[in-house]
């Protein structure tokens, strides 16, 4: 999907983008008409609104926005989806920071998931603004579209030969090395949990293991739980809770986001992605309640819940990527509804295991208006995870859902490896300007932020 920016025009209509704190000063600068046509439309000044001004031979001669924080991609995503189709060009000079971050908002609303469906309206477009960083904004908008692409995509056509076939393409389009795993063989070379949860399907469970770089830079690591559907198995899920489970795999979805955008900007590492792709069926050989199952790391798992399946395909998978010791390992899940309790759809829930790291992920999701929240890894509780009859059980019970997840986790995960557990939602629930309902990207700016930090310092 191209980018919905363009070169210098003067053809191209005049956009004022304005802080509330700045309305007042640019209304006595303007004349006596357009002072009128701006009361007559209601204009107030308030941070969201936007005004179309009249021009001289009938048509839009500027167009006025005001937003809170003019750093913020999302601010410039709502002008983007609001103005009618047309070619637009800044009028203020930005700063390059500030030019980058409206040049990716304005791009990420032109996304339109049309593999099944036309799409109803053209994207408008935007003047290149002065100083973005070009190559930044394309790595940063096409990772957007791959992974809203990815977990857009029902289930029929995205299982996991599909989605190992775009980790393929991915590795392809960068020199990247890929190996992929397929059914029985995942026995054979060890990835027990893998296996179990997607044995019941017709389609066969895969481990899809791709790196790039050289292999004497820092080691960062990016494990997405693969669910590309989710029917919880024998405990299955009802009718609601199934209808979107076609995003179950937004965890693959991201770190293969996040990866497309390390290797298009070229940062000086060494990347492995690591995704289990499975589909949790239900059928005659499916894993049981109160199973027991051996994993990668040798100890014993006991199935409380078959639809607890995430923690159990990514157990196997961090034990590899922590085997390595790189600088750091991310993962992604769609892993728990309690984390959505907890924080709803729109904050995804981080659980680090070293204060600082924590601290250095909320100071670049903040910076890049890319929000998460910690949550605790409350050892505590990790006795809601004891079983009598394995090493753990792979639920902690009713309480603290998304905690016992990660601490679940955590198990595979040596306290000496730095680690970030991201439990998210992956979907936009309600349409909101330049978010519309659909397949969302979360934490992909305030990930790659982090990441390019911790390799330059």
């Amino acid at each position: 999907m191209p980018l919905p920016m363009t070169a210098r025009s003067q053809a191209a209509t005049p956009l004022q983008v304005l802080a509330p704190s700045a309305v007042k000063v640019w209304r006595k600068r303007q004349s006596a008409a357009v002072e009128k046509w701006l009361a007559a439309n209601g204009f107030t000044g308030k941070a969201g609104e936007l005004a179309a001004l009249p021009g001289g031979k009938g048509g839009i001669g500027q167009v006025v926005a005001v937003v809170d924080a003019p750093d913020d991609p999302m601010a410039y995503a709502s002008i983007a989806a609001r103005v009618p189709v047309g070619a637009y060009r800044l009028l203020d000079k930005l700063s390059p920071d500030h030019a980058t971050a409206a040049a990716i908002g304005w791009s990420q609303a032109a996304y339109r998931f049309t593999r099944y469906k036309a799409a109803k309206t053209k994207p408008a477009s935007l003047v290149w603004p002065d100083g973005a960083d070009r190559a930044l904004v394309e790595a940063t908008v096409e990772a957007n579209f791959l992974a809203r692409d990815l977990i857009n995509t029902p289930a029929s056509d995205m299982g996991p030969a599909e989605l190992a076939a775009a980790a393929q393409a991915l590795a392809k389009q960068h020199g990247a090395k890929i190996k992929v795993i397929v059914g029985d063989d995942l026995l054979k070379q060890n990835w027990p949990m893998v296996h179990a949860v997607g044995r019941a399907s017709s389609r066969p469970p895969r481990l899809i293991d791709m790196v790039w770089g050289p292999a004497n830079a820092p080691k960062i690591t990016l494990v997405g739980k693969g669910v590309c559907f989710d029917t919880g198995g024998l405990d299955l899920k009802p009718a609601g809770g199934m209808l979107l489970m076609k995003k179950d795999m937004g965890g693959a979805a991201h770190v293969l986001a996040l990866a497309s955008m390390i290797m298009a900007t070229k940062l000086k590492l060494r990347l492995r992605v690591l995704v289990p792709a499975v589909e949790n069926s239900v059928s005659g050989d499916a894993f049981r309640p109160l199973d027991v199952l051996q994993t990668r790391k040798g100890i014993t798992v006991e199935i409380g819940n078959t639809d607890a399946e995430g923690r159990l395909i990514l157990g196997d998978a961090l034990h590899e990527a922590a085997g390595e010791k790189p600088a750091l390992i991310i993962d992604c899940a769609t892993l728990t509804g309690a984390a959505r309790v907890a924080l709803g759809p729109e904050l995804p829930a981080v659980f680090v295991n070293d204060d600082g790291l924590a601290n250095e992920l909320l100071r670049q999701g903040e910076a890049q208006h890319d929000p998460l929240w910690r949550l605790p890894l409350w050892r505590s509780y990790r006795r809601f995870l004891d079983s009598k009859v394995a090493d753990m059980n792979n639920v902690g019970g009713d309480f603290g859902g998304a905690i016992t997840a990660a601490l679940f986790l955590e198990e595979f995960v040596p306290s000496t490896v730095p680690w970030i557990h991201m439990d998210m939602m992956a979907w936009n629930n309600s349409e909101r300007p330049g978010q519309p309902v659909g397949a969302a990207a979360q934490g992909l700016r305030a990930f790659y932020a982090l990441t390019k930090q911790r390799i330059e310092v």
